[in-house]
């Protein structure tokens, strides 16, 4: 629900999410749920779980499907019950970025680093394959803004914009920012990636696993000659003593 801008109907959406996100726990602990099941469970209204249940199918975090009947079928058709989707359940906490992180590190310790930036390529290589085509259906002057509507139909909410002589590249959200920030090689590969794309060197100035709000990659205007380093990342607040200091430092950016 989207919240405006009153107190009391803030306090109300707010209350109307927990109140969901309690139904969508209830299945999760409990497994696929019929409207009766969780009104009793939760102290709620058939009623007010069916809204729930509605918003919640809406937002693709759960879905309907029939109950499975075990043994011989009574008459009539089966409850339907709601039962989490992929979607829903990615909501929840999950070791993923533990488990993945330790992968990684099980890779180099037992395959030295080079493996690691073996994988690290091989992985963003599959990727790069639906951008390559996205870039080139595009005019040079659009690709980069064709990059970034390719990366964020991957979940990366990617946007260009022009800077004094180039392009700034901003991916506002990164999938993998938590096991980047151990592990640099993944954001490395995919400053790479960029650079083949593109045809040009391309600069990373921030990334999100290091801390910054914004992963902002610098990509210079054709023939400009100049130094990626002029323009400063997309951070409002930054000062130019403080972006040069995060220039300096080479986690989770490509070595200058």
């Amino acid at each position: 629900m989207k919240n405006v801008g009153e107190a009391p109907q803030e306090e109300l959406a707010t209350g109307e999410r927990s109140t969901r996100n309690r139904v969508a726990r209830s299945i999760l602990d409990h497994g696929p749920s019929t409207v009766a099941d969780l009104a009793k469970r939760l102290g709620l209204t058939q009623a007010a779980v069916r809204r729930h249940l509605d918003s919640l199918v809406h937002e693709n975090v759960v879905e309907p499907r029939e109950q499975r009947v075990y043994g011989a079928r009574t008459r009539g058709r089966p409850a339907k019950v709601f039962a989490l989707t992929d979607c829903g359940r990615d909501a929840f906490d999950q070791s993923y970025d533990k488990l993945a992180a330790e992968a990684l590190r099980w890779i180099a310790e037992r395959h030295g680093e080079s493996a690691l930036v073996a994988f690290a390529r091989d992985r963003i290589a599959a990727q790069a394959e639906a951008y390559k085509t996205a870039i080139d259906a595009a005019p040079p002057e659009q690709r980069t803004e064709a990059l970034a509507k390719a990366l964020t139909a991957d979940g990366y909410a990617a946007t260009a914009r022009s800077a004094p002589i180039g392009e700034q590249l901003c991916q506002h959200h990164c999938p993998v920012a938590h096991v980047a920030e151990q592990f640099p090689q993944l954001c490395e590969a995919e400053t790479e990636m960029f650079s083949a794309l593109l045809g040009t060197h391309v600069q990373r100035l921030a990334t999100i696993a290091h801390g910054d709000g914004v992963c902002t990659t610098f990509i210079p205007r054709s023939g400009s000659g100049k130094s990626p380093e002029a323009a400063p990342p997309a951070q409002p607040a930054q000062t130019a003593k403080s972006f040069h200091s995060a220039s300096a430092s080479t986690a989770g950016r490509n070595p200058a």
